[in-house]
Parts: structure tokens; C-alpha cells; sequence
């Protein structure tokens, strides 16, 4: 048999790789929560990661790998631009990012207060891998993907890692899916700490290409979806993400934006936290009961918390 695309072992790599330059982010516990959705929930807080997000452990694990003397590149709605900013200033290079000019101004500021170069584009009408490719061969830059790359998705999944060493065994892990990296290196490390487990993925209703594509057997494209989760405008599965996914991930479930922001209203105002859109979508899953039969005990990973108030 060839060897898994992204293993536990990989995940286990790129979290001794990341110490110290990620935080080991907490497990909220809520009764208020566990009362809401009848079971025991365990919120891994990536809204308490460095830059916000989980984005930057994917992004310093495959970067830290690569030639980066010449600098850095990628395209992103803001997450993961302010993950390679923070890791090009980590390396001691410089980065150059590819962002939508309607990404959220707060995303974008906090990517040139990492000391980033903004170049914008219409994400409802440009190509954004083609721009990328441009500009990575017109610059010698290094171009580090957002999620489909297998050191990516196992930087990832060392948000998953923590958060079962912190629990120990649980019934289902709930993840939200944008290009599906954070999902498949969740459940690399999940199914293979605990094979019962169950792991779903979450998308906004505007926005379900996985959950097309997991049901088509095939990658489906999708229009650029309208929807307050701007991390999960997505429009089609990357090639490997969708590859780990079709075989460990159990279901997707959808949310509507109204959901999601009863889901991040319930974070700010019962759970103190801030959690942006994408974030929540987890959180809004176990909120409006999408998430059937619920486990006794259930982790869901709160993605990030960049959210322009």
C-alpha cells in the first residue's frame, strides 16, 4: 500500500516544529453551552492562536521547509495572508500577498501591520492561482498554499492534536470547511488517536462545494459564494484536501449566515469570547441541532476569531 498523503506522524511533526512559535490554544467548557445542545462540548479556541487563527500553524510548518530567502507569496481573504506575513517575519524574509479588495479591512490592516505587501484583485472575477503564479515567477518568491499541500494540512492538524490530548476520547469532532485543510488534518490526527470517532465538517449554506463534492465522489466547482463566512468562500475542494477528506470525514453539514451570527452573538454574550463568522460555524452547527446523533462528548474547533467589529 502507498503511504498516506499526511499522517499522525507528519502531525506530530510540525507540532514539535511549531513549539514556541504557536500557542497552545485553550478548551473552553461552558454549562450554559452543554445545556444548550444536551451534551459535553469542548471549544478549541483558535481565535486565542497568533495572528487569529488557526492559518498560521499550517503556514510556518510548510514554510519553515522551504527556500525563503527571496520572500514569500500566497493569496488569501485574510487568515492565512496574516499567517504568512507573521511567518515570513518568523524566518527573517519578507512576503507579498494576494488579497480580495473586499476582504475585511481589519484582516488586511493586521497583514500589513505584520509587515506584508498587499496586492488586491476582484475575487468574483480574476484568477486568483493564475495571479499568483505571475507574480510568484515575476518576483522568485515562494509561494506557500493555503491549504492544499501536505505540510500545510499537517500544521493544521495539530490544532486537533492539543485539543485530544487535552480531552482525551471523544464521540465526534466538529470542524469548519473552507478549502479543507483544517478538516483533513484534523481528522489525520483524530481518526487516527481514536478510530470511533466521527468527524463533520461544517460550510455555510452558500458555500457547500464539499458537501456537493463528497456526495458527487468527484471535486465539484461552485460560484463564488455570497456569505458572511469570508474564510469559507471557497469554491471547489483542493486535490488533496478532498482526497483525505472523501475517505475519513463522515458528513457535512450546512449553516445559514443568520446561524452563524446567532452562533457568534451566543459566544460574545454567554461564552465572552469574540469569534468571527467562519469561526462560528461549528459553534452554529451544535447550537441549531445539525449534529445527529450527538455523542455524550463532542469537540468543536472555533477556527478564529479576526472579526472587524
Amino acid at each position: 500500500m502507498s503511504r498516506d498523503p499526511v499522517t499522525l506522524d507528519d502531525v506530530r511533526s510540525a507540532a514539535g516544529r511549531l513549539r514556541g512559535v504557536a500557542h497552545r490554544t485553550p478548551v473552553l467548557r461552558s454549562r450554559t453551552l452543554d445545556r444548550a445542545v444536551g451534551t459535553e462540548v469542548f471549544l478549541k479556541c483558535e481565535n486565542f492562536q497568533r495572528t487569529g487563527s488557526f492559518k498560521v500553524r499550517g503556514a510556518y510548518n510548510a514554510a519553515s521547509r522551504l527556500r525563503v530567502a527571496k520572500g514569500l507569496t500566497t493569496y488569501s481573504s485574510g487568515n492565512h495572508a496574516q499567517a504568512v506575513a507573521l511567518t515570513a517575519r518568523e524566518l527573517g524574509t519578507t512576503a507579498v500577498i494576494l488579497m480580495p479588495a473586499d476582504a475585511p479591512k481589519s484582516k488586511m490592516d493586521a497583514a500589513l501591520g505584520y509587515g506584508a505587501e498587499i496586492i488586491t484583485y476582484d475575487r468574483y472575477t480574476d484568477d486568483r492561482e493564475a495571479l499568483g503564479a505571475v507574480l510568484a515567477a515575476e518576483r522568485d518568491l515562494t509561494f506557500v498554499p493555503p491549504y492544499d499541500h501536505e505540510h500545510v494540512i499537517a500544521g493544521q492538524g495539530t490544532s486537533a492534536l492539543e485539543l485530544l490530548e487535552d480531552t482525551g476520547p471523544l464521540g465526534a469532532l466538529v470542524v469548519p470547511v473552507g478549502g479543507g485543510g483544517l478538516i483533513a488534518g484534523s481528522a489525520t490526527a483524530a481518526t487516527s488517536l481514536h478510530r470511533g470517532i466521527r468527524v463533520i465538517g461544517v460550510e455555510p449554506e452558500a458555500g457547500d462545494d464539499t458537501r456537493r463534492s463528497l456526495e458527487a465522489g468527484h471535486r465539484i466547482s461552485v460560484p463564488v459564494p455570497h456569505t458572511i463566512a469570508d474564510g469559507q468562500a471557497a469554491t471547489i475542494p483542493g486535490e488533496l484536501t478532498f482526497a483525505i477528506n472523501q475517505r475519513l470525514v463522515e458528513t457535512i453539514v450546512l449553516v445559514t449566515d443568520d446561524e452563524i451570527r446567532e452562533a457568534m452573538h451566543f459566544a460574545l454574550t454567554r461564552l465572552k469570547i469574540v469569534v468571527e463568522p467562519s469561526g462560528a460555524t461549528g459553534l452554529a452547527a451544535l447550537l441549531c441541532g445539525r449534529v445527529r446523533p450527538t455523542p455524550r462528548r463532542i469537540g468543536v474547533i472555533v477556527s478564529g476569531g479576526n472579526l472587524d467589529l
